[in-house]
C-alpha cells in the first residue's frame, strides 16, 4: 500500500482523467502545517496550524503519473503523519513544494479548493482561510 496525503485536495474527477484511481480515499489533517496558495500550492511548517486534505492509496505508477508533469516537477516527497477524521492515524507521503519556489497568488485555485473543502465538511475556520486566499 502506498498512502499519499494531498493537502491540496486532489479531486477524484481530476485523478480519473489522469488514469489514477485510488483504492480508497479518506479526509484527514496534518498538524504543524498550513496551506500556502501561491502561483502553485503547497503546505509549509507552522507549529500552531493544521492543514486538511485527503489521504489516498495509489500505486507507485500512479504517483509517477501525477508528478511527471512539468508543472509539478519541483514538488518533493516528504513523510507526514495524518490524523484521519475517524480518529485513526496513518503514515503518508505528501509532495511539497520547496519554500523558494512559492510566490504569487492564485485566487481561482483558492476558490476551487474552497469548493472541495466544503464538500468534505472541513471546519469553518479552515474554510475561512481558503476564503481569505481568494481576496
Amino acid at each position: 500500500m502506498n498512502v499519499f496525503f494531498y493537502g491540496l485536495f486532489m479531486d477524484a474527477r481530476l485523478l480519473a482523467e489522469q488514469g489514477v484511481e485510488p483504492s480508497w480515499a479518506k479526509p484527514g489533517f496534518v498538524d504543524g502545517r498550513r496551506l500556502r496558495i501561491g502561483d502553485r500550492a503547497t503546505i509549509v511548517p507552522q507549529s500552531d496550524s493544521r492543514v486538511y486534505g485527503v489521504v489516498m492509496d495509489i500505486t507507485d505508477r500512479e504517483a509517477a503519473i501525477l508528478y511527471s508533469e512539468k508543472s509539478v516537477a519541483d514538488y518533493a516527497p516528504e513523510p507526514v503523519i495524518v490524523d484521519l477524521m475517524n480518529g485513526e492515524h496513518v503514515e503518508a507521503t505528501c509532495y511539497i513544494l520547496p519554500a523558494d519556489k512559492t510566490a504569487g497568488t492564485n485566487k481561482d485555485y483558492a476558490r476551487a479548493l474552497l469548493t472541495v473543502a466544503a464538500d468534505y465538511g472541513f471546519p469553518e475556520p479552515y474554510l475561512d482561510e481558503l476564503r481569505q486566499a481568494q481576496e
